[in-house]
């Protein structure tokens, strides 16, 4: 037999209404008598009944949480740190992958309707605006990270990805390098068009024409990197270093260093966008430009608890810097000396 409010109430020797109170947090509670509740009811095991609280309350302290996939070491992050900090909250997280198709995506946010969510943390495809539109006016609050969606007045946490991506370039720059290859998301993506911007940006400051054989755009897998490291490598002048500004592709990118016997740093220099622990166990370890997700999901879950209170959507941009993390996968060419 499940323990019920009522078991509580008794041995606790309150009244149902009082056990109520306490277990829910109310300040309608002295501190004393919800510890000494709390603490009979660990003992004895209750569990709230949370179907039964959602049609009381009509809050479920459910929150869905998109993402794309979870080889991204950023979204890895983001998952994580989301549902450390819902759950210390009193949340419960369903995590959802959407495997960056519309589709998959417009049914997941129609079961995190149906399950009564109260608020969504969204990567999105940038496909289903009006969906997630339909959400806000439904009054489950919600916001958007590392993507934005065109014409849909939502809260949204991004990356500086513009800026990192410059400094990134200058960093190589500094280092002498001027045939740069880029490996980047597709151009329909935010990140994949602010980081071309600041590459872009960034070799036309050095008075550097913009190569369109050393750019390679693509969806974010493994087999992006194969094939636009690959493609690069083949050409008659090589580039002397690869900015791989598409996580997934750094997979793929490794393989083909690997079969075509490179030396990364000696033969090629190689630098990566968004960090992933074992870059900086791989040998050489290699140098990345950190986008600060989890500063992101922090920020994420602020503003969600903050929409939760009340604070209305302002449809306002946030944004969290990008910073270099300098390895060892990176060197000056020959006869020239870094200015970074």
């Amino acid at each position: 037999m499940s323990v019920t409010l009522r078991d509580v109430a008794r041995a606790a020797g309150v009244s149902i209404a009082t056990a109520s109170r306490a277990l829910a947090g109310s300040n309608l509670t002295n501190q004393a008598t919800q510890r000494h509740v709390v603490a009979v009811a660990a003992a004895l095991g209750y569990r709230t009944n949370t179907a039964a609280r959602a049609l009381r309350t009509r809050k479920s302290r459910l929150i869905g949480l998109t993402v794309h996939n979870l080889e991204n070491a950023s979204f890895r992050v983001l998952a994580s740190v989301v549902q450390s900090r819902m759950q210390t909250l009193g949340y419960q997280v369903i995590l959802s992958i959407s495997n960056d198709d519309a589709e998959q995506e417009r049914e997941i946010f129609k079961t995190l309707v149906d399950h009564n969510v109260d608020g969504v943390i969204a990567v999105p495809t940038g496909a289903n605006g009006a969906a997630l539109l339909a959400m806000e006016h439904a009054d489950i609050p919600v916001i958007c990270a590392v993507r934005r969606v065109a014409g849909a007045s939502l809260e949204s946490i991004l990356a500086a990805d513009m800026d990192g991506a410059y400094a990134g370039t200058q960093h190589l720059l500094g280092l002498g390098h001027r045939r740069i290859g880029l490996i980047v998301g597709p151009g329909d993506t935010t990140s994949g068009k602010e980081r071309l911007a600041g590459y872009t940006r960034a070799m036309q400051e050095a008075g550097l024409p913009i190569d369109p054989t050393l750019i390679h755009r693509g969806r974010y897998v493994p087999e992006t990197g194969v094939a636009g490291a690959n493609a690069m490598l083949s050409l008659p002048a090589p580039p002397t270093a690869l900015f791989v500004a598409n996580h997934e592709s750094s997979v793929g990118v490794l393989r083909v260093i690997s079969e075509r016997g490179l030396a990364i740093s000696l033969d090629l220099s190689l630098l990566f966008y968004e960090d992933s622990p074992w870059f900086q166990w791989h040998r050489p370890a290699i140098s990345v430009v950190d986008s600060g997700a989890a500063d992101m999901a922090n920020l994420a879950v602020d503003r969600l608890m903050s929409r939760l209170g009340g604070v209305a959507n302002s449809g306002r941009e946030y944004r969290i810097g990008s910073r270099l993390v300098e390895r060892a996968s990176c060197s000056a060419l020959p006869n020239t000396s870094s200015t970074t």
